[in-house]
């Protein structure tokens, strides 16, 4: 049973993409109605179920919850691995068939210029937890429940999730979508990131694999 309000896919459209190195994918994204924090997230549809309307159930898809980061998504900052994950995810969506979320949570739901400032105390010693807390907000600010009512709006009620975070997870078996199973992304670890990453392993209690 759904634990969230229900919201509706406002808009559906094609929607070629060409990756960064030059990978292709075929996608198709959706708009909602009635989500609960007012936000412009939208969902991607890859393989078989991008290729139509809305699908009826069928096997369980593979799921991304991939957070907003205009630095790394678009930029290509080192700072952090979002834009790997992002890419790595797309590729695997594109072959398994399933769903990327992209949630407008940038910072880890603090904001962009927030996030810069928390650059700021990064480069003066903070790790990234330390420095939105120093900013006066929680380590994480970020928010499942609103790709729960994305994922029942697509008729999705269980998922496998392809991720290191079992927070999500929880937040999302917590708003009523069943999680069969969590994937692992690749460690896209670099010599610039590698202090993002252990804060991620050890603060937030991601499975990164890390030795």
């Amino acid at each position: 049973m759904s634990r969230v309000a229900p919201a509706t896919v406002r808009r559906q459209v094609g929607l070629p993409l060409r990756l960064a190195g030059g990978a292709e994918a075929d996608a198709r994204i959706f708009s909602f109605d009635g989500l609960s924090d007012g936000r412009e997230h939208v969902a991607l549809a890859f393989g078989g179920r991008s290729r139509g309307p809305v699908p009826g159930p069928a096997m369980v898809p593979l799921v991304r919850l991939h957070s907003e980061c205009l630095t790394g998504d678009v930029l290509g900052s080192e700072r952090c691995d979002c834009g790997p994950q992002l890419r790595e995810a797309v590729l695997r969506l594109q072959d398994a068939g399933g769903y990327l979320l992209y949630l407008r949570q940038e910072g880890r739901g603090i904001g962009l210029y927030n996030k810069i400032d928390a650059y700021a105390l990064q480069d003066l010693g903070f790790d990234t937890y330390e420095a939105n807390q120093a900013l006066g907000f929680d380590a994480d600010e970020r928010t499942y429940a609103v790709a729960a009512q994305m994922l029942l709006a697509l008729g999705v009620d269980r998922v496998e999730l392809l991720t290191n975070n079992p927070d999500k997870a929880a937040q999302l078996r917590t708003a009523g979508v069943r999680v069969d199973r969590c994937l692992p992304t690749s460690l896209h670890l670099s010599p610039a990131n590698g202090p993002y990453l252990a804060a991620k392993a050890d603060r937030g209690h991601e499975l990164l694999g890390l030795a």
